[in-house]
């Protein structure tokens, strides 16, 4: 099904939000007196990465109809990422909120999600979508955290395997948005089954499969039912499964500003590969590449790469590290 991938038409499904990054790079919220700001939010920032690699990207997610809503809209606007399936909310929920420090020393993220707007989503917005007009769906696992945004991204999957899309499922496990452990691991599980392009890292493998140590097991496991598995494991490189073999691959070393944007980057990255007709170990390095890229930069939508700044990293890194 990867072959669908090379129309490059992408429908995203999750959140967008604000993301506040204390300036200069380095600096500690606690001692912030400027901020930069950015567009947000694991799938618009996927969504961000495929369209500034080529792709086209239609987000599909809720935002709340104030001015950090229609921040995020106009954001969503100036990367070209369509959005007639974003829909406003009015109420007491609120779009996602990030202070975000670029600095990997004692670094700190703290991301307001309390009573989120994108959890609003239902079934409903993701049946209004021709999915006839894309060639594949990529989401992330914090859209299954909460009613009624769960059942809407089970729907789209199945809306989705109707048409003959792959689906693309980056496991994305963040704690503070799951009622339980014991949820997250059952609702993570079941759409990983229901998934042809699955990605996460160890730590995430691990808590689907009930221990750190059973992780990998569990993702050669995955591999017998979906097409691709990337397993990653931060600077020692991933482990992709894929028809039957194992790749190992290492990561570009750089000079890290941050730890936050290599997932979703690697994501954006490794699929614009799979869409331009590249084979499997260039498309996962081109992944990783992207990633490094990434969190060298302040910011994650807006440090996401382009043809161009892509290509010049590949020509002047010395290449990857042995996986």
């Amino acid at each position: 099904m990867l072959e669908r991938l090379k129309g490059r038409r992408f429908l995203v499904i999750g959140r967008v939000g604000m993301d506040l990054t204390p300036t200069p790079p380095g600096t500690r919220t606690r001692a912030a007196r400027e901020m930069m700001v950015s567009m947000g939010g694991s799938s618009a920032n996927i969504a961000a990465g495929l369209v500034k690699l080529g792709c086209s990207a239609s987000l599909v997610t809720c935002v709340s109809d104030d001015a950090v809503g229609w921040y995020c809209e106009d954001q969503l606007d100036a990367y070209g990422i369509d959005r007639r399936h974003v829909r406003r909310v009015q109420g007491e929920e609120r779009t996602s909120l990030a202070l975000v420090e670029a600095r990997v020393e004692e670094h700190q993220s703290v991301i307001y999600r309390n009573n989120a707007a994108d959890f609003r989503m239902d079934v409903a917005d993701v049946e209004a979508v021709d999915y006839a007009g894309f060639d594949a769906v990529i989401t992330a696992g914090t859209v299954f955290a909460a009613e009624p945004s769960r059942a809407a991204a089970f729907r789209a999957f199945e809306l989705a395997r109707e048409a003959g899309l792959p689906v693309i499922f980056d496991v994305d496990y963040r704690p503070y948005s799951w009622p339980s452990p014991q949820v997250a691991s059952e609702v993570l599980s079941r759409a990983g089954d229901m998934s042809d392009v699955i990605v996460g890292n160890d730590e995430e493998f691990g808590f689907m499969a009930g221990g750190i140590d059973n992780g990998f097991a569990h993702a050669r496991v995955l591999s017998k039912a979906a097409e691709l598995v990337v397993y990653k494991m931060g600077h020692k490189g991933a482990v992709t499964f894929a028809g039957g073999e194992e790749l190992r691959t290492g990561i570009y070393e750089v000079d890290a500003l941050k730890p936050t944007g290599a997932g979703d980057s690697f994501m954006a990255g490794l699929i614009a590969g799979f869409a331009e007709g590249r084979p499997l170990r260039e498309a996962v390095l081109r992944g990783s590449a992207c990633a490094s890229i990434v969190v060298a930069k302040p910011g994650c939508a807006p440090a996401m790469p382009d043809p161009a700044e892509l290509k010049a990293f590949l020509d002047t890194h010395s290449g990857p590290t042995q996986g």
